[in-house]
């Protein structure tokens, strides 16, 4: 019989990895907590018609058929979120947030799932810390997003951080747009990819992020947005960069920066990192503007972003950036069976209770002291909390260092005290 494996683009989180995922997700609370974000929860499982409403049929969760969908008996489809703006959304409107002071600024950390090729840090099912700032049309919230994220990882300890920024309008100039755009790229149709010929058709600016040969040279002399924004874009994306050049943010624009999914409007940016390889890319995020009347909702803007964190983790790891060890107990209680095992499991509880970390030695059997020793080392165990029968029958514990120190008999009744003081196992 074989062994039964993880499924497919799966990921067992051994605690030796858990280092890192603890140092992100600890620092991004700290921040989001930092900037007045509350942290919400929302279901891993939403009706289908949410995310064909709000992400959009031409984007590539649906063109690729990359989410996971449930059909229940009853003929209601249920989708395995594959991103998580448009939950965000539907629990703004549904819990009646627009009543509460605005903006509301909300964050989450919580599983995705996405049927795509699994690549270097991307899995089918992988975690997301994303922020979003609800019921506010100013480029200032713009800022606070872009500005935590770039947070994030500057604190993480990655270098050479720069924001990608563009604009990809509204709905009055984005069609203007996007039509200038396929006139041009027809032109060139024989010299598309049939991927792109397919975006073309379906959704044009995400040809504008082609990886395919020849695509640079072919997109350099396209059209740029930022040439069509009407009016009220064009003074949102004039607004935010004299706020970020005030700031003195590093920013380029970047007129092929796109978004996967048709919420987007206005701003979308993304930060860039040195030294991770290839993909500079770290996350990225934007403006969605007109997601909530796409759901049944009302006109409530919107802007956030997502960063995964098992990218994150890679790139600490290409980095050689090492999170902090795991703190693990300091104390062993070793013991020798029958009673003695008992008083020892009495002790171990008492220590835990007082905040004392402590591992109790295990043995179906009498077991041997040198080996409760070996365990010790194993587990860089500082001191050893021996319980023999005498001891027990006198109300005692033999206390024995392992950095040298002298070994001592302390009462019972008074260990816990006795090590606080010495501020031993906290």
């Amino acid at each position: 019989m074989t062994t039964i494996q993880r499924a497919k683009g799966m990921q067992d989180v051994l605690p030796t990895d858990r280092r890192y995922w603890d140092l992100v997700i600890d620092t991004a609370v700290t921040l989001a907590n930092r900037y007045g974000f509350q942290r919400i929860d929302l279901p891993i499982l939403e009706y289908t018609e949410l995310y064909h409403r709000g992400v959009g049929d031409a984007s590539d969760f649906f063109v690729k058929k990359e989410t996971y969908e449930v059909e229940e008996s009853e003929g209601v489809s249920l989708t395995l979120r594959p991103e998580f703006t448009a939950g965000f959304m539907r629990a703004y409107i549904q819990n009646g947030m627009a009543s509460w002071p605005q903006p509301v600024k909300v964050y989450t950390i919580g599983p995705a799932f996405r049927r795509e090729r699994q690549q270097a840090g991307r899995y089918r099912q992988h975690s997301q810390f994303n922020c979003e700032i609800l019921g506010e049309i100013d480029p200032a919230a713009d800022l606070e997003v872009m500005l935590l994220a770039m947070h994030l990882y500057r604190e993480l300890g990655y270098k050479g951080l720069t924001f990608q920024l563009n604009s990809t309008g509204c709905p009055t100039c984005k069609p203007v747009y996007v039509s200038a755009l396929k006139t041009y790229l027809t032109d060139y149709l024989p010299r598309l990819a049939p991927i792109d010929q397919e975006r073309l058709r379906r959704n044009p600016l995400r040809i504008l992020d082609s990886k395919e040969p020849g695509m640079d040279d072919l997109l350099a002399n396209a059209p740029h947005i930022i040439e069509y924004l009407c009016d009220d874009c064009a003074d949102h994306f004039t607004s935010l960069r004299g706020l970020l050049d005030s700031l003195d943010q590093s920013y380029t624009i970047n007129f092929r920066l796109v978004r996967g999914i048709d919420y987007y409007t206005k701003t979308v940016f993304e930060v860039w990192a040195e030294g991770i390889g290839a993909q500079a890319a770290v996350c990225g995020g934007g403006r969605y503007d007109g997601l909530a009347e796409s759901i049944g909702g009302p006109t409530t803007p919107g802007v956030g972003f997502g960063s995964g964190i098992e990218r994150i983790i890679l790139g600490l790891q290409e980095a050689g950036i090492e999170p902090p060890a795991t703190p693990e107990p300091e104390i062993l209680v070793a013991h020798f069976g029958g009673v003695t095992k008992t008083v020892a499991a009495q002790l171990a509880f008492r220590l835990r209770a007082a905040g004392i970390g402590a591992r109790l030695a295990f043995a179906r059997e009498r077991r041997s002291l040198k080996s409760q020793m070996r365990e010790a080392n194993k587990h860089n165990i500082k001191t050893v909390l021996i319980l023999g029968e005498e001891e027990v029958a006198q109300g005692l514990v033999v206390l024995r260092p392992l950095d040298g120190g002298e070994q001592q008999s302390i009462p019972l009744d008074e260990v816990v005290s006795y090590l606080k003081r010495l501020e031993i196992g906290d």
